[in-house]
């Protein structure tokens, strides 16, 4: 077994966090995989990682060794990819982070067409709602919604994005609805404890400048489906994702306010590390989630 085979099985192994969960992912026993470590730390003369029965952690050669390898291996399969794309062929896995609300909401569906028309990439997706570190967890992209502004890392603006400030026509008959936005701390509002912002939602003022207003409410939650749940059972206004209020607003379900006041300066990113180039699978992806939005959702 080559050096490069054994450094794939062990790199498999750490990223999993153990042996069993490493056999399940890339489809070789979990004896192999630890036949395979094993002769690499035999080739190399050090332990790379502490073993028992319940855990498994990295010596600190194996701290040092890990972080090589996956640059190494990330370097060799990008060279696949960059003959591979020179053939038209597109195929491997990628390993991809996206928001919750990106997954749940109906523009998740263009990460389930991709994978359908693409069946020799595997795509691995990992929800979750913090900004991963592309680099030291191994990802290949990431989709993030927001005001991008991070320049260690290289963004292609798939679609537009705002927020839209809305509540139900019963909260509106209710409280009335506001003038300017200052007036919604005097009234019931849904926070959204994953958004940046909180209790202090920003919005544009009659000259184009930015405010903060702060806001309460009965209702914190950390999903904006939730959130929005709870603005359609009339617990009060609240700040949502154009892709996720679309439907009700369009159905009379809830009603948006304060539209000229409401930031329109964020967008739906592809982000990736720094790289020489970008692998063929990645911008095969890149560029179907571009295409998919902008046919499937015109308004965003």
């Amino acid at each position: 077994m080559d050096t490069l085979s054994r450094m794939r099985a062990f790199v498999d192994v750490v990223e999993a966090e153990g042996f069993s969960a490493a056999s399940r992912k890339v489809g070789r026993s979990k004896a192999l995989l630890s036949k395979y470590v094993r002769e690499l730390e035999d080739e190399l003369g050090a332990l790379l990682l502490n073993r028992t029965t319940r855990q498994l952690s990295l010596t600190e050669a194996g701290h040092t060794y890990f972080a090589r390898a996956v640059e190494l291996l990330r370097d060799i399969d990008d060279l696949a990819d960059v003959v591979r794309q020179s053939s038209g062929d597109v195929r491997g896995r990628i390993k991809l982070s996206a928001p919750r609300s990106y997954a749940d909401a109906p523009i998740g569906q263009s990460l389930i067409d991709f994978a359908k028309e693409n069946p020799d990439i595997t795509l691995e997706i990992h929800l979750d709602d913090r900004f991963v570190d592309l680099v030291e967890e191994g990802f290949d992209l990431a989709i993030r919604i927001t005001k991008l502004a991070d320049s260690s890392l290289i963004a292609k603006r798939l679609a537009p994005f705002r927020v839209i400030l809305c509540a139900s026509p019963e909260v509106l008959e209710r409280h009335g609805t506001p003038a300017a936005p200052h007036e919604l701390t005097h009234l019931p509002c849904i926070v959204d404890t994953n958004s940046r912002y909180r209790q202090n939602w920003p919005f544009r003022d009659d000259n184009g400048e930015t405010i903060s207003v702060p806001v309460t409410g009965r209702i914190e939650v950390n999903s904006p489906l939730a959130a929005r749940t709870a603005a359609l059972s009339g617990l009060g206004f609240a700040v949502l994702p154009d892709f996720i209020a679309a439907p009700e607003i369009e159905s009379g379900q809830l009603v948006p306010i304060l539209e000229k006041h409401c930031p329109n300066d964020t967008g739906i990113y592809a982000v990736y590390p720094h790289r020489r180039y970008l692998p063929a699978k990645v911008r095969a992806l890149v560029d179907y989630l571009a295409r998919w939005l902008k046919e499937n959702c015109p308004s965003t």
